[in-house]
């Protein structure tokens, strides 16, 4: 039977830290699966992949409910004031469903009710489910858009290490694959060839998530290696043969499965000799990167990183070209966006990005793009302090990958 009763409202009172409640009888909830909702994870401190909740109740405890065969590894990970399985709280009707889901949702509403809390603020990522159940218990619900975001936008010292872990983790594979690009032998047509075989972008992608299972790092967002014409698109993963001379953008974003913290990094290579018009983006990409470090620090925005960048590369006779692929190269991106238990986090820099913060970690990424040139980007990894940016990165930005 369908109900009428969910309403939510834009919170007026919570402050998104997820420890001071604004009155009696409001707590704050997260839900869903902790292995894929990271503002769960961060609350939890456990990558749960059975539905979970996280309640921050009035007086500032923390609540978590789990199944009840992931209490004590929940327990263990030293985040809460208390642990609970909903067995523990069956609906006030009868026996909790078994469907886990259901279950999960009925449990939070009904620990809720017995702790005479009418109203709850949640995050942008908060399952319907738990809001149904919640609203048929009588709870109203209020949404509040920075709760999960600002104390996630501001790094601790602890996650700034395991960033810097990850971004070196990446460098390393990085420099294995643009070396193997640049050093590859030459085929018919100019196609490059690795052990015999045709090196395509395909094989450099396999290649690159094999050595990161390695360093147990995952790559489940994937990975680019593009030329031209695929790399007229920022995005594009890449497809097919490489050849001498053409540039490779090589863009690896994989994750460290023992802290779930990301890298980032971007290169260009060129396997041989680059054309001047290559030579000429690069030199363009470099200056505009140089420039957009520049602004990056507290009480600047996103936006005016973004124009920095944009006002060199547009001085170097490059046009703005966002939605639409263009044959010579173009801008067709913003300059970066947070990175943390997420490869994309809020905030942009670019136009609307808002005021950077004090222990913000960003990617700063400018590049330029063409079917007939093929692409150049360059991507570091920036910690925002009021010294200035400080460079997760190590490598050379250069196109040159031969390490002889």
């Amino acid at each position: 039977m369908i109900h009428s009763k969910l309403m939510v409202a834009k919170s007026d009172s919570a402050d998104g830290s997820g420890s001071d409640n604004a009155r009696s009888g409001e707590a704050q909830v997260m839900a869903g699966l902790a292995d894929r909702n990271a503002n769960l994870f961060r609350r939890l401190g456990i990558a749960l992949g059975d539905p979970a909740a996280w309640v921050g109740l009035p007086d500032g405890k923390n609540i978590g409910i789990v199944r009840d065969l992931e209490m004590d590894r929940t327990r263990a990970a030293g985040q809460l004031d208390a642990v609970h399985c909903p067995a523990d709280f069956p609906p006030a009707s009868g026996s909790p469903s078994g469907d886990r889901e259901t279950a999960s949702a009925q449990s939070v509403a009904r620990f809720l009710q017995l702790q005479s809390i009418d109203r709850v603020v949640v995050d942008r990522a908060f399952p319907l489910i738990y809001a149904w159940h919640l609203a048929d218990a009588g709870i109203s619900i209020a949404y509040d858009d920075d709760l999960g975001v600002i104390d996630r936008r501001v790094k601790t010292d602890q996650e700034i290490d395991a960033l810097r872990k990850a971004q070196s983790v990446t460098e390393a594979v990085m420099r294995q694959m643009c070396e193997m690009i640049a050093t590859a032998e030459v085929g018919s047509e100019g196609r490059l060839m690795f052990g015999g075989e045709p090196l395509t972008s395909e094989r450099v992608r396999t290649m690159a998530g094999e050595a990161f299972m390695k360093r147990n790092f995952t790559m489940s967002h994937g990975a680019i290696v593009a030329t031209l014409p695929d790399s007229a698109d920022c995005h594009h993963r890449g497809d097919g043969d490489l050849y001498t001379g053409h540039p490779v953008i090589v863009d690896l974003f994989p994750r460290d499965e023992s802290t779930r913290y990301n890298g980032d990094c971007t290169r260009t290579v060129v396997h041989g000799t680059p054309s001047e018009t290559v030579l000429k983006m690069h030199a363009a990409v470099v200056a505009s990167k140089e420039a957009a470090e520049a602004v990056l620090f507290p009480g600047r925005t996103g936006e005016e990183v973004q124009l920095a960048v944009e006002k060199v590369l547009l001085g170097h006779g490059y046009p703005i070209s966002r939605g639409e692929l263009t044959e010579g190269p173009s801008i067709q991106h913003g300059t970066g966006h947070g990175i943390g238990l997420e490869v994309h986090e809020p905030i942009l820099l670019d136009h609307g990005g808002g005021e950077m913060l004090a222990g913000e970690v960003f990617t700063v990424e400018p590049g330029l793009y063409g079917r007939q040139t093929g692409g150049v980007r360059i991507e570091d990894m920036l910690v925002v302090t009021a010294d200035g940016p400080v460079n997760l990165n190590q490598l050379p930005m250069g196109l040159d990958w031969n390490p002889s």
